[in-house]
């Protein structure tokens, strides 16, 4: 029994020992694997700093919307009896475009104009009579209170059969017709949409902070992703005096000539406005910077002479940066690297201080200040 343990226990202790030697044999090897990646040339891709015209701008989004712009119905029940209009006419403002069937309101205005006209005759005999004493005055200014009150059921009468009627409130565009003649509309039934879209308006929202920035007549730049190679010219025409107290927003709205009729109200618009002087600054494509909670930075490419076989010898040199506004593709830099530095743009995850690298610009990132969108 005895025997047998001592038998277990050597072959226990062989075969720990093969494992922990196994565990140090390949411990050894990850490091010296490690240390001679930390040595080989890292393959990056890279640019020059280089300054560029940098224009300050205030970016925003918003909405189109037309200057004059409703959903046309009536605040009336009825049949359809006239359309006078088609959808996508060009109407001029007071133009009829429709009317419901009024017979019984009309029968019922004359009624009343009749027994206004009588009023006005009894009226008119009794003033005569009031002038030879042949009437006491109570007399007259009973009929003459007569008077007023048909007259006053006539004009009531008259908006009734005017709300059967609808006329265009503004010179517009009109859209689609949504009813028929002979249709049963019920009160506030929308009839047809009527826009007025030259010019036309872009209402945006912009912090609190940009209120010293803007004024009215200050141009202002639209795009919509419907025209994406045009630029809209406009005019800031209204500051709402009053921010708004959940977002600290303000509203502003811009004006822009609308001829063509290319934009519509409810369209997604961009806004910039130019703000300041134009600058020089130093630019990179954005993916040059890596940033960090601790700080964003760049690699800088050093040049440190050649090699025993002639090349040179290029290393990595972080360097942190002060980063300020982007446009499009690109970041400015406010502080940290000088014109003609050499900066990685690619392959940056694998790099540290003194790293040796090698350049293929092959590939390139993307450096547009104004990119578009591209269907595939």
């Amino acid at each position: 029994m005895i025997k047998r343990m001592l038998i277990m226990l050597v072959l226990v202790g062989v075969v720990l020992g093969s494992v922990f030697g196994f565990k140090t044999f390949v411990d050894g090897k990850v490091k010296e694997f490690m240390a001679g990646m930390g040595n080989q040339p890292q393959t990056v891709s890279t640019t020059k700093a280089t300054l560029s015209d940098w224009q300050p701008q205030l970016e925003a989004v918003g909405s189109m919307r037309a200057v004059n712009g409703a959903d046309l119905s009536l605040e009336v029940a009825g049949v359809v009896e006239e359309l006078n209009f088609q959808s996508g006419d060009d109407v001029e403002q007071g133009r009829l475009l429709l009317r419901l069937r009024d017979e019984d309101e009309v029968a019922k205005l004359k009624s009343l104009q009749a027994v206004a006209e009588l009023s006005q005759i009894t009226y008119d005999r009794d003033v005569k009579q009031l002038a030879a004493k042949a009437i006491a005055q109570a007399i007259v200014d009973n009929d003459a209170a007569n008077l007023r009150n048909n007259r006053a059921l006539v004009d009531q009468q008259k908006a009734i059969v005017d709300k059967k009627t609808l006329r265009a409130p503004f010179t517009g565009h009109l859209g689609v017709r949504q009813v028929d003649r002979g249709q049963y509309l019920a009160a506030g039934t929308v009839i047809v949409t009527l826009q007025a879209l030259d010019p036309i308006y872009v209402d945006f929202l912009l912090p609190q902070q940009s209120l010293d920035k803007i004024k009215v007549g200050q141009p202002a730049k639209i795009k919509v992703d419907t025209y994406p190679d045009k630029i809209f010219t406009g005019k800031i025409t209204a500051i709402n005096p009053k921010v708004e107290a959940s977002s600290r927003n303000v509203q502003v709205r811009a004006t822009l000539a609308n001829p063509e009729r290319k934009l519509l109200p409810g369209m997604f618009a961009t806004v910039d406005i130019d703000v300041g002087s134009v600058q020089r600054l130093v630019t990179l494509p954005q993916t040059a910077i890596s940033y960090n909670p601790y700080g964003n930075l760049v690699y800088v490419v050093d040049d440190k002479g050649k090699a025993a076989d002639g090349k040179p010898t290029l290393v990595a040199r972080q360097t942190f940066v002060t980063t300020g506004a982007t446009r499009g593709d690109q970041v400015s830099v406010l502080k940290g690297i000088k014109e003609g530095d050499t900066i990685v743009t690619g392959g940056q995850m694998k790099l540290r201080n003194g790293i040796p690298l090698t350049i293929n610009n092959t590939v390139l990132p993307k450096d547009d200040p104004n990119p578009r969108p591209v269907d595939n």
